[in-house]
């Protein structure tokens, strides 16, 4: 019996390290596969920045969706798209932005690290929100 109570007590705490541990250094693929983000620390805050992306046919791989002209050639390859994430206590990450190179706009975000191992990450638009499911890359 008291075997068993270790061993429960050993799953448990497993389980609970593996959602708690910190995103920052970690990869991960988008929801449509087309890209790779890292996740990482910016000063105080957390963000995550393009490792690899796939343009799509007739796309030159650069930011040509920006609103703003000035921005339309840089490479989206190695842009922070997600910005000013604050780590909660429940280890979500939440008061950030991220910024969608597929229609150039920013919106309001937030992403957490789901019990299977991946990773929900929100865009809002008013109380309208849209969720995507990225996977770790390993």
């Amino acid at each position: 019996m008291k075997r068993a109570i270790i061993l429960a007590g050993a799953l448990i705490l497993s389980a609970t390290s593996a959602q708690a541990r910190p995103l920052e250094g970690t990869n991960w693929r988008t929801a449509s596969g087309s890209g790779t983000i890292r996740i990482e620390a910016c000063g105080q805050r957390t963000c995550g920045r393009i490792l690899t992306g796939t343009p799509k046919a007739g796309e030159t791989g650069l930011d040509f969706r920006n609103p703003n002209p000035a921005l339309r050639t840089r490479e989206l390859s190695g842009m922070t798209i997600l910005n000013g994430f604050t780590r909660q206590p429940d280890f979500s990450y939440k008061g950030g932005t991220i910024y969608n190179p597929e229609d150039g706009k920013t919106y309001r975000s937030a992403f957490k690290l789901k019990r299977d191992g991946n990773l929900e990450v929100k865009g809002c638009v008013g109380p309208f929100c849209q969720t995507q499911i990225w996977t770790p890359v390993r």
